[in-house]
């Protein structure tokens, strides 16, 4: 599985999107999780009379309407936003693998019970069932945001998994993993599932983009990562009153998120068109 998966990734970025999608994101990583040892505590209000003071030498990207350098806050909020977005993927690709697994290896009522659910759930825009589970906690903790962001987010690869998986379940090696007494259990995690990891890891980065324009889109809302925690769409929140005096407090966050999205959506495309064998 490593090695497929190492190959799929070389074929990726032999693509010029793919490439630049790669760089950008490893950049961006490094610099969210290494910058803030160099850069001022995001939090500290040096001095609230002077609010917010436009870029210069002191704050390349200026201070905010608290004085607080907002550098520092899209990195600190780059880090919130990141690791919500990958936990939350990763609990939603590993939902969507064992259910889109189980659907595929089983069938009969099984099958139909749990692709039945899921098409009910994917009838239901996911902003909408976001909405109604974060309003009813309203003071819904970071650890909580991620758990739902994860639990409705695993209805399309739990399909992409079930295809994959009816197609290989007659294939030679599982009728000889049956054939020498391997289980259900072992079949599904040993041989079939670490033969649909491409379509999964296209799945998960591709998901990375969706669930960091949820979270920066509820947070926008107030529902999301509370303040004082920095994240990008609290930043443009907390900026709204700010848009013609000091614009620079939402155009930051605002170029975080189109960048960091727009690099995960790049690396997708490339993953996926190196795993479609018509690209060959």
């Amino acid at each position: 599985m490593t090695g497929s998966l190492w190959r799929l990734m070389l074929r990726a970025l032999t693509s010029p999107s793919g490439r630049l999608g790669a760089v950008i994101i490893a950049l961006l990583t490094l610099f969210v999780f290494v910058a803030p040892w160099l850069l001022p505590d995001p939090s500290a209000m040096p001095d609230l009379m002077a609010g917010a003071v436009p870029p210069g030498a002191g704050h390349p990207f200026g201070t905010d309407q608290l004085n607080r350098d907002v550098l520092s806050r899209v990195v600190s909020g780059g880090q919130i936003s990141l690791s919500v977005a990958g936990l939350a993927v990763l609990l939603a690709v590993t939902l969507g693998a064992l259910v889109g697994g189980l659907a595929g290896f089983y069938g009969g009522w099984l099958d139909s019970a749990l692709m039945r659910m899921v098409d009910g759930a994917l009838a239901i825009p996911r902003l909408f069932l976001l909405l109604l589970l974060v309003a009813v906690w309203e003071q819904m903790p970071l650890g909580a945001l991620v758990l739902v962001l994860g639990a409705t987010g695993w209805f399309a690869t739990s399909r992409i998994v079930r295809g994959e998986v009816l197609r290989l379940r007659e294939a030679e090696f599982v009728l000889a993993a049956t054939a020498l007494g391997a289980g259900p259990g072992r079949i599904i995690l040993r041989h079939l599932l670490p033969n649909v990891a491409g379509p999964i890891l296209v799945a998960a980065t591709l998901g990375v983009g969706d669930v960091i324009l949820l979270e920066a889109g509820l947070s926008y809302l107030g529902i999301g990562v509370r303040p004082p925690t920095p994240s990008w769409g609290g930043m443009i929140l907390d900026a709204r009153p700010l848009l013609t005096t000091a614009p620079w407090t939402s155009i930051f966050p605002g170029l975080a998120i189109a960048t960091t999205v727009l690099a995960v959506n790049l690396l997708g495309d490339a993953l996926r068109g190196a795993l479609d064998p018509r690209s060959a």
